[in-house]
C-alpha cells in the first residue's frame, strides 16, 4: 500500500490581537483538516503583525518558552483532536535569548521538538537581527505520523543548502512559513516571483515537494504614519518537478492543499541519482566563509 500524504497551507492577514490571530487560525486548521489535510502548515509569525519592520523593544514582551506559547498551547492539542501535523511558527524566548522558532506538534498533540530559525535576515522593513539570535539547533527533519518533514523558515528558504541538508537527512517533503512582502527602500523591488522560484528549484533539485506558506494583507506601521508592509501572498505547494500544483494570488485567504505519494517520490528520487552522483570530496569550500 502507497504512502500518501495531504498537505495544506494557510494563507491570511493577521492583526494585533493574538487570541484572534490562533482563533482565524486554528478555524483555518479545521477546514483543511476537513478537507483531508494531514499535514497543515500557517505562515510566519501569525501570532501578531509582523513586528521586525523597525527596532521597539516592547516586541520582546510577545516571546515565550516554546512549551509555554499561546499559539503552541492552544494549536497542539488540536493537533490531537484532528489527527494533523502543524509546524507551528513562534516568538520564542529561552532565558535572555531569543528565537524565531517552529515547534512540530505531531498528530498526536505531542510535541516533537523546535527548530530555531538558522539564517536571520536584516535591512529594511526585516529587522530581525534586532530580535532574534541565529538558530542553534541545525536544521531538523521530523519523523512524524504522516512522513519525515523538514522545516524552514522564511529567509532560510533562499538557501539551497537548508533544503539540500533536510533532504540529505531524510525529509520527504519541505515545508516553509514565511512572512515578505514590499520592500520599503524600493517600492519597484517586486521579490514574488523570485521567492517561488527559489523554492521550486530546490524541489527539483531535491526531487522533493515544497510547501510555501505567506502572510497577505497590508500592516500599516504603528509608530510611523506613512509606512506599512504589504504582504504579497502568493502562497504555493510545488511538487518533485517544481511545477505548482496549488496556488494562491496575493490577496487570497484560504487553504491550499494537494496530495503526495512518498513512495513514489523515493523512487522517482534515487532514480534521478542527485544525490548518488554528489562529489562531497569537491565541496570543501562551501563550508568556508571567505573562500579563495
Amino acid at each position: 500500500m502507497a504512502r500518501t500524504v495531504n498537505v495544506a497551507a494557510i494563507q491570511s492577514s493577521y492583526g494585533s490581537d493574538m487570541a484572534a490571530n490562533i482563533k482565524k487560525t486554528e478555524g483555518f486548521i479545521r477546514q483543511a483538516a476537513g478537507e483531508g489535510a494531514q499535514v497543515v502548515l500557517p505562515s510566519e509569525l501569525f501570532q501578531g503583525p509582523y513586528f521586525c519592520v523597525a527596532q521597539e523593544e516592547r516586541w520582546f514582551g510577545e516571546a515565550y518558552p516554546w512549551r509555554e506559547h499561546p499559539c503552541v498551547t492552544a494549536l497542539a492539542p488540536l493537533a490531537g483532536e484532528l489527527g494533523v501535523v502543524i509546524p507551528i511558527s513562534i516568538f520564542e524566548r529561552e532565558g535572555p535569548h531569543y528565537f524565531n522558532s517552529v515547534v512540530i506538534a505531531d498528530a498526536d498533540g505531542s510535541l516533537a521538538g523546535v527548530y530555531r530559525k538558522s539564517h536571520i535576515p536584516d535591512g529594511p522593513g526585516y529587522m530581525e537581527k534586532y530580535y532574534f539570535r541565529p538558530g542553534d539547533t541545525g536544521f531538523r527533519v521530523w519523523p512524524t505520523r504522516f512522513g519525515r518533514l523538514g522545516v524552514g523558515i522564511c529567509w532560510d528558504q533562499w538557501y539551497p543548502e537548508c533544503a539540500r541538508a533536510m533532504t540529505l537527512m531524510g525529509a520527504e517533503i519541505l515545508f516553509y512559513p514565511t512572512a515578505i512582502g514590499s520592500e520599503p527602500h524600493d517600492t519597484t523591488l517586486d521579490t514574488a516571483a523570485p521567492w517561488r522560484r527559489a523554492m521550486q528549484g530546490h524541489a527539483v533539485s531535491n526531487v522533493i515537494p515544497v510547501v510555501g506558506a505567506n502572510r497577505t494583507g497590508f500592516e500599516p506601521w504603528d509608530n510611523y504614519p506613512n509606512g506599512g508592509q504589504q504582504f504579497y501572498g502568493s502562497s504555493f505547494i510545488a511538487d518533485h518537478r517544481g511545477d505548482l500544483v496549488a496556488a494562491f494570488g496575493r490577496e487570497d485567504e484560504g487553504v491550499l492543499s494537494a496530495e503526495f505519494d512518498l513512495d513514489f517520490l523515493a523512487t522517482h528520487r534515487a532514480a534521478w541519482g542527485f544525490f548518488r552522483d554528489r562529489r562531497t570530496d569537491l565541496y570543501g569550500l562551501l563550508a568556508q566563509p571567505r573562500p579563495a
